[in-house]
């Protein structure tokens, strides 16, 4: 069991690191939305200050809530309202989007 509990914790601290490597290539802060998006995972939304938007994935839900928790981000239950309008999309984003629409 200790083998198992050192190795969340490893997972955990390293995606802390990450998020806040993020949050301060991104303008300083990031904000979060956690997201299960079932056997593999579950996704850690990040927007940056800035506007710009990365992912990362952890092997369990509590994984991540323990990840954002540990990196001091604000965790929104979803991503939409505010919080999704603060993303900024540019031209790479919208070809991406009109070529999944068109083909």
């Amino acid at each position: 069991m200790a083998a198992k509990a050192d190795s969340t914790e490893r997972r955990v601290a390293r995606l802390a690191k990450q998020i806040q490597a993020f949050a301060k290539s991104h303008g300083g802060s990031a904000e979060a939305t956690v997201e299960y998006i079932g056997q593999i995972g579950t996704r850690i939304v990040l927007v940056g200050e800035n506007g710009e938007w990365g992912d990362l994935v952890a092997p369990t839900h509590e994984i991540a809530l323990s990840a954002v928790e540990r990196a001091g981000v604000t965790v929104h239950e979803n991503f939409d309202g505010d919080f999704a309008a603060r993303v900024s999309t540019g031209p790479y984003e919208w070809k991406r989007m009109a070529g999944i629409q068109l083909g």
